[in-house]
């Protein structure tokens, strides 16, 4: 059933006021801090592994097999060549 112009205005005007005098409950608001955290974790590993990236690929340049770059970061040369061999996107 269509409603009035009148009505639609008083309905509009009852939820405004509503809105504007809506005070959050006290337990719904939940510190952030955690997320904080969360993020800043994830921009320190993102920046740990460019800088991995950045120092493979100079160790790469300077000559050093894939072997060898492996045994620096705990993995085989093969798996250090697929991860590293590669350039990143960004």
């Amino acid at each position: 059933m269509p409603r009035t112009v009148q009505e639609i205005l008083e309905r509009a005007e009852a939820l405004a006021t509503r809105f504007e005098g809506h005070e959050p409950d006290a337990d719904a608001i939940r510190d952030a801090t955690a997320l904080r955290r969360v993020r800043e974790a994830f921009l320190a590993r993102a920046e740990a592994e460019q800088r991995l990236a950045d120092a493979v690929a100079a160790a790469r340049a300077e000559g050093h097999s894939w072997a060898s770059i492996g045994a620096m970061v705990g993995t085989s040369g093969e798996a250090a060549r697929q991860r590293y061999g590669q350039p990143a996107t960004r």
